[in-house]
């Protein structure tokens, strides 16, 4: 017999809807079943992807007996991390807080009243790994609350103020001055924490790190700092070979488990492929080297295929494991790959890094092992010979692997989520000059603004008609963010107007008293603690966001009070951002274009179009660019700046525009000469 989350929409809980577990959903009514029984809660999080949530469920929630003990003593509430985004980020800084680690699935004991008294994350169904059994700690934290409740009570407050208070010394730090030095000490403090032979952070588990890639590129634009440009290829050019990107379908998995991105945990999520194709179009755009335009071709490809709704909007990710095997869908014993590729094609077997032991638990995950060039050599043929043997492969893979089970899609869709692709189309199809991707992300923008907005507010997920739960500032700035770059990509100034719309919204229901922004809307109390978000994580943290959006946004209406307060949130970060400049890359992003002097073109003229066409292929980050071939009165800063009979482009900071120039280059020798001024 099914539980309540037979009802829901989420494919996450929908996992569980079978389990004998009597789970709730997140809702009013568990709280108000705990209190009125007086029993703790356990707040389980994960979502549709997780294979380690795909475990626990296995070894625990299916357990009738693990289940029996579960319903009798706590009141249990099943959350899907990517719908209540707030939720999972409260009680994910309880657990870290409690024991230095965090990750999914997560596991919470709280008060009646959402106080975190107790949590963890994975625990095995008998003590092993240094861990206690789930058992066990279903035991001990029944027989606190049975035995000392205002012992768990108290911990719970202890803990909730200590999360208040943590975000409010988050956003309150000292003010220092920054400019190109700081930059280069940002810089030079990622470089220290780069692996310089296998790219990418760190060691492992290691992910993609898009926004100090990125960071590191622009740097490298501004600066000619060669080790930057360095560092960001090499860890662009290790991932587009490694297991961690598909190389028979495209995209790219959440990360590699080992520091040669060699062996992925294969789960595909959007949002991570929605921004490397955009540090693939800025290392295009810098280097025009053209396998970075096929990673992005090859991507964009398979979001298209795979991850796309009948609607036109797109789905959350793929799942890692299909038929209870972790990567099973995507590599080959040698039998396997023989019997679809052929014993004969060995060219393609050693590209590919394919042999009879295998390469990962005694099958193979398809990589790039030598170049080309090293093939043709140790074959004695020429490339078109290898390059032809290698695409035969594939299409012989990828045919026969649609055959295969496939792993579960998550397919509900997220507004921040789709937002982040919306700019990474607009950004391919600058890069790329494809405009077919530009017409992509107009109707993907004009979907989103119809399937998202309900009675003037944004909502944060969509799935089959219905869109529900209250938009976070990620949705929100990262849907300011699209507005703006699709308006700088297409030169239909339309979106900049829908971008302010919803940026007086996020100033009004979103700011707290210290020039920040917290994650949750004003009127959404389901939380006990409004957090304010500064780190990067997956994706950029949403105030780094709003800095750009405040900034941009202001330029183009005047609005120089937004402007001050993205100065000032800016400021506020420079300390953190250099000490700790990986999880703060799109912070430092902010701060070197606002060095390079954040500014705006306008062109106002009969062939304004065609102008625009020139100045978009040119990589200039900190530019924004508006266009338009008749008068435009509703945008403040192309006031008064229409000329029908002569060409005029105007350059414009946050001070002043510029006389009136007549060509591109003499717009770039203009943009170049503000550049050092600034230094």
């Amino acid at each position: 017999m099914p539980n309540r989350l037979i009802n829901e929409q989420s494919p996450y809980l929908l996992q569980h809807a079978h389990n004998p577990v009597d789970w709730f959903p997140w809702c009013d009514e568990a709280f108000k079943r705990a209190e009125s029984e007086n029993k703790p809660i356990l707040i389980s999080i994960g979502y549709a992807a997780c294979h380690w949530c795909h475990v626990m469920e296995r070894e625990s929630f299916e357990d009738v007996k693990v289940a029996a003990f579960m319903n009798e003593h706590f009141i249990c509430i099943k959350v899907d991390k990517e719908e209540h985004p707030d939720v999972d980020h409260l009680y994910m800084d309880a657990v870290q807080a409690m024991t230095g680690s965090g990750g999914w699935p997560l596991n919470v004991f709280v008060t009646p009243d959402k106080a975190p008294y107790y949590g963890g994350t994975y625990f095995p169904p008998r003590a092993a790994y240094n861990r206690p059994s789930w058992t066990q700690i279903l035991y001990r934290m029944a027989e606190i609350w049975e035995d000392q409740p205002d012992e768990a009570i108290r911990q719970g407050i202890q803990m909730l103020s200590h999360l208040q208070q943590t975000s409010i010394i988050a956003d309150t730090q000292n003010k220092i001055d920054y400019n190109w030095d700081t930059c280069r000490k940002i810089a030079e403090n990622l470089l220290k924490q780069a692996d310089k032979m296998n790219g990418g952070f760190g060691n492992a588990p290691k992910f993609p790190g898009t926004m100090a890639i990125s960071f590191l590129l622009e740097h490298y634009h501004f600066t000619g700092y060669e080790p930057a440009l360095k560092q960001a290829l090499l860890s662009l050019d290790k991932m587009a070979k490694g297991g961690i990107y598909d190389q028979i379908g495209g995209g790219f998995a959440r990360y590699a488990t080992d520091t040669n991105w060699l062996i992925p945990h294969f789960e595909k999520m959007l949002y991570d492929n929605a921004l490397l194709i955009s540090a693939y179009c800025d290392a295009y755009s810098i280097t025009k080297n053209k396998e970075y335009k096929s990673i992005i071709k090859n991507t964009i490809a398979f979001i298209e295929r795979e991850l796309k709704d009948e609607s036109g909007i797109y789905y959350c990710a793929i799942d890692a494991d299909s038929e209870g095997v972790e990567g099973k869908f995507y590599t080959y014993t040698w039998q396997e790959w023989c019997e679809t590729v052929g014993a004969d094609n060995n060219i393609a077997a050693a590209y590919f890094g394919i042999t009879e032991n295998g390469n990962w638990e005694h099958t193979n995950i398809v990589h790039v092992k030598k170049s080309i060039e090293e093939i043709a050599k140790e074959n004695n043929c020429d490339v078109a010979e290898v390059v032809a043997k290698i695409e035969e492969a594939k299409k012989k893979i990828f045919s026969k692997r649609s055959e295969r089970i496939r792993p579960i899609t998550d397919n509900k869709s997220l507004l921040s989520w789709n937002a982040l692709l919306n700019i990474s189309y607009a950004k391919a199809g600058i890069a790329l000059e494809d405009n077919s991707y530009i017409e992509v992300a107009e109707k993907h923008m004009e979907l989103l603004l119809q399937l998202f907005l309900k009675d003037g507010k944004l909502n944060h997920v969509w799935k089959k008609g219905v869109s529900k739960i209250s938009a976070n500032l990620d949705d929100y700035a990262y849907l300011v963010q699209a507005l703006l770059r699709l308006s700088n990509a297409s030169g239909n100034l339309k979106w900049i107007n829908k971008a302010k719309e919803f940026l007086d919204k996020i100033v009004i229901g979103f700011k707290n008293n210290q020039d920040f922004f917290y994650f949750t809307p004003e009127f959404e109390n389901k939380i006990p603690v409004r957090k304010v978000e500064i780190y990067d994580g997956a994706t950029p943290a949403a105030n780094s966001v709003m800095v750009d959006n405040l900034f941009v946004c202001g330029l183009c209406t005047e609005n120089t009070v937004w402007i001050e307060q993205a100065k000032k949130m800016t400021e506020k970060m420079i300390d953190s951002t250099i000490r700790y400049s990986y999880s703060f890359g799109n912070w430092a992003i902010n701060f070197q274009r606002q060095i390079a002097g954040i500014k705006t073109i306008v062109c106002a003229s009969a062939n304004a179009n065609t102008i625009g066409k020139e100045i978009r292929k040119i990589y200039m980050p900190e530019v924004f660019l508006l266009t338009s071939e008749k008068e435009i009165f509703e945008i403040q800063v192309m006031k008064n700046k229409f000329f029908s009979d002569k060409v005029s482009i105007f350059v414009c900071s946050e001070n002043a525009c510029m006389s009136p120039l007549e060509t591109v280059t003499d717009v770039l020798k203009q943009i170049e000469q503000m550049r050092i001024c600034n230094k």
